[in-house]
């Protein structure tokens, strides 16, 4: 299930210079904007960066400029080129500093874009400072029930449901979709997107009828307003299915998924990196059932398009390995999986940086495959490796320990340290339940 929808801002292009010169790089960069929303990532940014080269013609503040990188550095971030993204983001910023074209959203934008990376990375505290800073620039400029004060609210919701704060991600949501049944009609698009995060919030409650009630909501309004083959629509009967996952209903689950995974292909091509999610979805389920080789075949495709759509050093390329790793580990195949688990760490590194806490999960799922495939000496200098980088965060996530812990108990365990292992079994538990009970 697509379970964090952060809602990100291209700015307009339209400029109020109708010379000849402005309107080539209008032309230009509305190609890059079409070519980006057709997921088409290379032809736009080849068009964003001929789109900069024009733009930077008319001043380093001209409001083109801003436009221009703001929605490349946007293309960054959906690629996962966060090191790219942010200094880009950063100098927009400084541009509607000084711009006296500047329109008085495109600054609110713009820290929008720039909280959603930091939400990506995990790097919370900066994002949600942002996300306020964004949400008073909205409201300020547009009013408190404007749709972009909605879209705001939503990322800000998004952001806490990521850490697991549910009891301050739920209002934000409500009001959030609130503001868009007030001002949109029933069939946006807009409203379902919303509609999408609340049913997520109500899956991780395990609120399950609600959340079903809801998705089918979504459902209704996107085949209403975009046809029923339409890429959202197969999100949608993706989400819904993966509820019926999590219920134990797998035939209901399988069909919308394969009707999901066809659309997908009808809708991009089978070689298109939304067939690939479609794919990994099935395994999942696949997983779910102990339908192991159907789930690794199904991974293995969906890693092979990952890799040639969005490149071998993408985090959906690592989650690929993950998942093939761990499905190899329940068919008990006698094979080396930490050198899958190996490839994803090192993706890992490269896109978040070798103290992240992505690095700290992805060490966690290396140690537990050595642990079975019984490489015990490395499974420990793995985990005092996760160990030492968890040390070293001033503030290190519940998840992430209790994940540490459990491991460190099953791998101390099969050593034969016995008190060790239910200590480490202790702290997991702990964990568990302080995370569980009510804020």
């Amino acid at each position: 299930m697509r379970n964090l929808l952060l809602l990100l801002g291209l700015l307009i292009a339209a400029s109020s210079n109708v010379s000849a010169q402005s309107a080539q790089w209008e032309r230009t960069i509305s190609a890059a904007q079409r070519a980006y929303r057709q997921h088409q990532y290379q032809e736009a940014e080849l068009s964003f960066r001929e789109a900069e080269r024009q733009a930077e013609s008319y001043g380093p503040y001209d409001r083109r400029l801003g436009v221009t990188l703001n929605n490349l550095a946007e293309l960054y971030l959906r690629e996962a080129r966060y090191a790219e993204a942010e200094p880009l983001f950063k100098h927009v910023l400084a541009i509607w500093e000084h711009s006296e074209e500047a329109r008085p959203t495109d600054r609110a934008t713009t820290v929008n874009n720039l909280a959603a990376l930091y939400t990506y990375q995990n790097r919370y505290a900066e994002a949600e400072a942002l996300y306020q800073q964004a949400l008073a620039l909205c409201v300020g400029n547009l009013g408190p029930e404007h749709p972009d004060v909605a879209n705001t609210l939503n990322n800000l919701g998004a952001l806490y449901w990521k850490q697991g704060k549910l009891a301050e991600a739920e209002p934000l949501y409500q009001r959030a979709v609130a503001i868009r049944e007030a001002t949109l009609s029933p069939n946006d698009p807009e409203i379902a997107a919303g509609l999408n995060n609340l049913a997520a919030l109500y899956v991780r409650k395990a609120e399950f009828p609600a959340a079903e009630s809801i998705y089918k909501r979504v459902l209704k309004i996107r085949e209403a307003a975009l046809g029923p083959d339409h890429p959202e629509v197969g999100n949608s009967l993706s989400n819904l299915a993966g509820l019926y996952g999590l219920e134990g209903r797998f035939p209901e689950a399988e069909a919308l998924y394969m009707r999901a995974l066809g659309i997908a292909e009808k809708s991009h091509g089978p070689d298109h990196f939304e067939v690939a999610d479609g794919l990994t979805s099935l395994a999942s389920l696949y997983r779910r059932e102990k339908r192991y080789v159907e789930a690794a075949s199904f991974i293995k495709r969906a890693l092979a398009i990952r890799e040639q759509s969005l490149g071998r050093d993408h985090p959906d390329v690592a989650r690929s390995l993950d998942e093939l790793a761990t499905v190899l580990l329940l068919e008990s195949r006698r094979v080396n999986v930490d050198l899958l688990y190996l490839r994803a760490l090192d993706i890992r590194k490269k896109v978040y940086g070798p103290e992240s806490l992505e690095v700290v999960m992805s060490l966690n799922d290396l140690g537990a495959g050595y642990t079975r495939e019984g490489k015990f000496p490395e499974a420990e200098q793995v985990f005092a490796d996760a160990s030492n980088i968890i040390a070293r965060h001033l503030k290190p996530e519940p998840r992430v320990l209790e994940a540490l812990y459990t491991n460190l108990a099953n791998l101390y365990w099969c050593e034969g340290k016995h008190r060790k292992s239910r200590r480490m079994a202790e702290k997991a538990r702990m964990i568990r339940e302080e995370g569980a009970s009510p804020s």
